[in-house]
């Protein structure tokens, strides 16, 4: 399959496919449906291929596969399942305890095809026609065209693959290693009759992100099992047969030390409900599709899982894993919208021309592109971090990645709330109505800055993690890594841009390692921002490296010498004069992804 969108695209109605040549894929779309959304992401495709390595020429027609059916099946159940949402009856008609959720057919058909598709399984066991699993990058970048959709599904999805990725570890050393490595098998089943999904409880109405201050207590029985008693406060797929719980044993110190791990299923081994009751599910701005909920845990049983009083430390290994996802699906669900404006605005005409022939919107699709691009490279960087780091890549990766995840996290979801949002604006009054799908993905996109951590906690994180062993340094040593390479001459102005940038990081990180931890707080979210700014630069000039030696083709390089220039540069009087008009030669290469010839864009030899 090739890269050059000029030359085809792939058109999907009443499950066909239709192949349509024409330099302008967007008028053939009349919403962003009924399509193949790998085939209509090249900025994704080529991101991607970097993350997986030498597993992108197995996965790519997977991959290729998977972009149709959630353009094509999984978008138009997402619709549907986001208005019929899920209803909890917590008794049935006698008023004993039933604890069920019901869903809409749509939703179980979407799970259907999600789960047989390998968005789990792949990365865990040997898929069907292949010897070896895939890594983790597979379920990530799977869970990343699924957010095009529904980011309330892409919940349930990553806490499985979450609690698998949990039990795999740690299941082994727990008393009960049996019980739980059946459920690691089912929680990684490809068959959706033997599928169970996963979830992690950890919010408590009193402690929220200070998970430490946590009250649910675990208490031994005679056959090694445990009763867990408290309230869970903010449970999403709160009806999971694999939920992970973070609880306090008898005697166990205060504070996160003293918590350990245990899996509270749904059901007793003998098939009655565990001891538990789901008092309610929350009404929420979006992600209607999850079932987010209340629990009382009234003696419910629970496995310990691995040591106990190291429950937390176990957790976090989840908690990277989902801060990740969440990125996959902000960048999903940025590339939707973003889709949206693109083609509305090529059939949309106002003022006797198509609203993409305006100047002023060619530049705010321009600039959402450039943006788009930012935070694949950076997205896909986290991904391909951590499951080096689950691969045993040694003490450096798994340093660098736990600085990266949390600027992933916190930026990739500001930047999908601003993404959606002016997506939604472009539409005008029908972006803002529920007949268009753009006013659901601004309230989906609302909970990504919120879920496993709000900017601040994430902003903090990344300063304990700059502050522990050679964090800082192996950062400052990747990005320089992505400086060398890049030597085309279109490129030195940005380079050395960013080069200056990064000696401006150093000092800046040096600075704060003598800083008292309170006036460190005060610029956490500035450090945050500039880590971002400085690492996506650095992510995007060497792709833009790579184009060029592969393709010779200048595309890439515009959008790195854009994000640079929009990061760092100081245009006087905010660009307003004359003689610093925003440049929109490279409009078709960057928004259309035309291919563009190196000789048309100016860099210094020219002058020469």
């Amino acid at each position: 399959m090739t890269d050059d969108f000029n030359r085809a695209v792939v058109i999907i109605v009443d499950r066909e496919c239709y192949h349509v040549s024409t330099q302008h894929p967007y008028e053939e779309l009349t919403e962003g449906r009924d399509c193949n959304y790998w085939r209509m992401d090249p900025t994704l495709r080529r991101h991607a291929r970097n993350a997986y390595g030498d597993e992108f020429d197995w996965a790519e027609p997977k991959l290729d596969e998977w972009g149709g059916v959630v353009g094509m099946r999984i978008a138009d159940n997402a619709d549907v399942a986001n208005r019929h949402g899920p209803v909890l009856h917590t008794y049935d008609r006698h008023g004993d305890v039933q604890n069920r959720v019901e869903y809409h057919p749509a939703q179980a058909e979407n799970d259907r095809l999600a789960y047989e598709a390998g968005v789990v399984a792949d990365s865990f066991e040997a898929p069907p026609d292949r010897d070896e699993r895939l890594g983790l990058t597979h379920t990530l970048v799977m869970q990343t065209l699924l957010a095009y959709c529904d980011i309330g599904f892409t919940c349930p999805v990553s806490m499985t693959a979450g609690a698998a990725l949990v039990l795999e570890n740690y299941a082994d050393d727990s008393e009960h290693a049996d019980v739980l490595r059946r459920y690691y098998e089912r929680l990684t089943a490809r068959d959706v009759d033997d599928h169970v999904e996963g979830a992690m409880f950890l919010t408590e109405k009193q402690g929220g992100s200070d998970v430490g201050a946590n009250e649910t207590t675990a208490v031994e029985t005679d056959d090694g099992t445990y009763r867990l008693a408290g309230e869970k406060w903010f449970c999403s797929n709160v009806d999971a047969e694999g939920t992970l719980v973070l609880a306090r044993r008898e005697g166990a110190p205060d504070g996160t030390d003293g918590l350990s791990l245990f899996l509270v299923p749904h059901t007793k081994p003998d098939g009655s409900l565990n001891d538990q009751t789901y008092r309610r599910l929350k009404d929420k701005l979006g992600t209607v599709s999850v079932p987010t909920g209340e629990v009382e845990l009234d003696g419910a049983l629970g496995y310990l899982v691995g040591e106990p009083e190291s429950g937390f430390k176990q957790m976090t290994r989840m908690l990277n894993f989902e801060r990740v996802a969440n990125a996959a699906g902000a960048t999903g669900v940025s590339a939707r919208a973003l889709l949206e404006a693109k083609v509305h605005a090529a059939n949309r005409e106002a003022f006797g021309r198509r609203l993409d022939e305006h100047p002023l919107l060619r530049r705010d699709l321009f600039e959402l592109t450039v943006d788009y691009e930012a935070m694949t490279a950076f997205t896909m960087e986290a991904i391909s971090l951590l499951d080096a780091a689950e691969r045993g890549d040694g003490d450096d990766t798994v340093s660098l990645m736990r600085a990266v995840v949390p600027v992933a996290k916190y930026r990739t979801g500001r930047m999908a709330v601003e993404t959606t949002s002016y997506a939604m604006e472009i539409l005008g009054g029908n972006g803002y109505v529920d007949e268009f799908v753009t006013n659901r993905l601004l309230r989906d996109a609302q909970v990504l800055p919120i879920w496993e951590g709000t900017s601040n906690v994430l902003s903090l994180e990344l300063l304990r993690a700059l502050s522990r062993g050679d964090a800082g340094e192996r950062l400052l040593a990747r990005v320089g890594e992505c400086l060398q390479a890049v030597a085309h001459p279109s490129l030195a102005d940005a380079t050395g841009t960013v080069e200056t940038e990064l000696d401006a990081l150093r000092e800046a990180l040096s600075s704060l390692a003598a800083t008292d931890p309170d006036e460190a707080q005060l610029v956490a979210k500035e450090l945050a921002d500039y880590v971002f700014d400085v690492y996506a630069a650095a992510l995007l000039l060497s792709a833009a490296q790579r184009r060029l030696d592969d393709e010779d083709d200048a595309r890439e390089a515009v959008v790195a010498r854009t994000f640079v220039d929009d990061r760092f540069g100081t245009d006087r009087g905010r660009g307003i004069p004359d003689d610093s008009p925003p440049n929109l030669d490279a409009y078709d290469a960057v928004v259309r992804y035309h291919r563009l010839d190196p000789d048309a864009i100016p860099h210094p030899e020219m002058a020469d």
